[in-house]
C-alpha cells in the first residue's frame, strides 16, 4: 500500500507539473490535432487543376473547343499563354507551370485524318497519316503530375470527332521532360535534401540559446560585448558548412548510385542551398529564444518539421492541396526550396528563374535574424 500511494504521489506530480508547462500541454494537444487535419484535408493524391500553358498555333474555334473540353476535366487549368513552345518549355523550367498544350497549326486537318469507330465510319486504313491532334510538353520530374497529364492521352474527344475515337491512335502525344524513364528516385533525391536539412539544421540551433541557459553560460553572455545579432550571426554560421556537406552527401551518392545527375549550374545549386540553409537556421534560433527547456524546443522543432514535409512538395504533390493548404505551405521555407533546388538541380533552372523562391528564403532569414535578435536583448533586460 505505501508503494502505491508513493506510485500515485508520483503521477499527481508529473501531472500537476505537465498542467504548469503550458508549451509541453499545447503540443501534446496541437500535434495529433494538427496532422489529422494534415493528413485529412491537405494530402490528396487525386491531382486537380494543375497550372499548365498552351501554345495556340491554330488559333481557331476548334482549338478553342479543344481546351474547353481539357478544361473540363479538371485535372489542369489553363493558367498561362505563349505564342511560341520555347517559351512554353522556359515557363516549365522556371515552374510558372508543369505542362504546355502544344496545339498546332493545322489542327483541323489532324481532326479529319484521326482515325474514328463509330456508326457509318470505318476505321481508317491510312494509318500513316493519322497523327494526334496535339502535343503535351510535361515537366516528367514529379511523376504524379507526369502521371496525371499522361491519363489525358487517350481523352475521348466526341465533340471534335462527332463519334468515339480509335483507341489505336492517342488523342495526344506526349514528351516528358527532364526524366523520360518516370523513375521515381529522380524526384526524391534533391527533395530530400531539403528535407534533411530542415531537419538537421532547425533541430541544431532550436536548442542553442537553451542550452546556453541550461548550462550557465547565460550570465557570461550577458556580460561580454557581444551585441544581439552578433551572437545570432554567430550561433548559425558554423552550421553552415555542416549543411553544405550533407548537401555533398546526398547529391554525391544520388548521382553515384542512384545515377540522378546535377544538370544545373553547381554555383547556382550553392547559391539557393546557402539560402535555405540560412532561412532554416534562423528559423531554429527563433524557436530557441521561445523555448524555456531543451524538450520544449525539440517539440517545437517536430511541430515545424511535420508541415514541412507534408506540405512542401516533397511526399504529395503542391498542386493536390486545397487551397488552404497552400497558403500555408507558402510560408514554410522547406516549399520555396523545395521548387528551387528541383528546379535547378533536374531542369538546369539558374538563380534568375528561382528568383521569387529566393528571395522568399532571403527575407525569411532577415526576418528570422532580426525576431531571434529582438527577444534575446528582450531577455538580457
Amino acid at each position: 500500500m505505501n508503494g502505491l500511494r508513493r506510485i500515485l504521489a508520483i503521477i499527481a506530480k508529473e501531472l500537476t507539473q505537465l498542467r504548469r508547462d503550458r508549451m509541453t500541454f499545447g503540443m501534446v494537444v496541437m500535434i495529433p490535432l494538427i496532422q489529422l487535419l494534415l493528413f485529412g484535408f491537405a494530402i490528396n493524391t487525386n491531382i486537380r487543376h494543375i497550372p499548365v500553358a498552351v501554345v495556340d498555333q491554330s488559333n481557331s474555334g476548334l482549338s478553342r473547343v479543344l481546351m474547353q473540353t481539357i478544361a473540363a476535366t479538371q485535372v489542369v487549368e489553363f493558367t498561362e499563354r505563349y505564342a511560341t513552345p520555347q517559351e512554353a518549355e522556359a515557363a516549365i523550367v522556371d515552374a510558372t507551370v508543369r505542362a504546355a498544350l502544344i496545339i498546332p497549326a493545322d489542327l483541323s486537318e489532324r481532326v479529319a485524318r484521326h482515325p474514328a469507330v463509330g456508326l457509318g465510319s470505318p476505321p481508317s486504313t491510312d494509318q500513316e497519316t493519322s497523327r494526334p491532334v496535339a502535343q503535351w510538353v510535361v515537366d516528367g520530374s514529379d511523376t504524379m503530375i507526369a502521371a496525371a497529364i499522361k491519363g489525358l492521352r487517350a481523352m475521348p474527344l466526341q465533340e471534335l470527332f462527332r463519334q468515339p475515337a480509335n483507341r489505336n491512335v492517342p488523342t495526344f502525344e506526349v514528351a516528358l521532360y527532364f526524366n523520360p524513364e518516370q523513375r521515381t528516385v529522380v524526384n526524391i533525391v534533391p527533395g530530400l535534401v531539403g528535407i534533411i536539412l530542415t531537419m538537421t539544421m532547425i533541430m541544431f540551433t532550436s536548442a542553442a540559446i537553451v542550452r546556453e541557459r541550461e548550462r550557465g553560460n547565460m550570465e557570461m553572455l550577458i556580460n561580454t560585448p557581444v551585441r544581439p545579432m552578433e551572437l545570432m550571426l554567430g550561433k548559425i554560421i558554423p552550421y553552415v558548412f555542416i549543411g553544405f556537406v550533407q548537401v555533398s552527401i546526398i547529391l554525391g551518392l544520388g548521382y553515384w548510385v542512384f545515377q540522378v545527375p546535377v544538370v544545373g549550374g553547381l554555383g547556382h545549386l550553392a547559391a539557393i542551398t546557402g539560402l535555405f540553409i540560412a532561412a532554416s537556421l534562423s528559423l531554429g534560433l527563433v524557436i530557441s529564444t521561445l523555448a524555456s527547456n531543451q524538450l520544449q524546443a525539440m517539440q517545437m522543432t517536430v511541430f515545424v518539421l511535420m508541415p514541412s514535409i507534408l506540405l512542401s512538395g516533397f511526399m504529395f504533390p503542391y498542386e493536390g492541396m486545397p487551397e488552404l493548404a497552400q497558403h500555408i505551405a507558402e510560408v514554410l521555407p522547406a516549399t520555396h526550396f523545395m521548387r528551387a533546388v528541383r528546379g535547378v538541380v533536374l531542369r538546369d533552372a539558374s538563380l534568375a528563374d528561382m528568383s521569387d523562391d529566393a528571395f522568399w528564403l532571403l527575407g525569411f532569414t532577415v526576418l528570422g535574424l532580426v525576431l531571434a535578435s529582438l527577444r534575446f536583448k528582450k531577455r538580457l533586460d
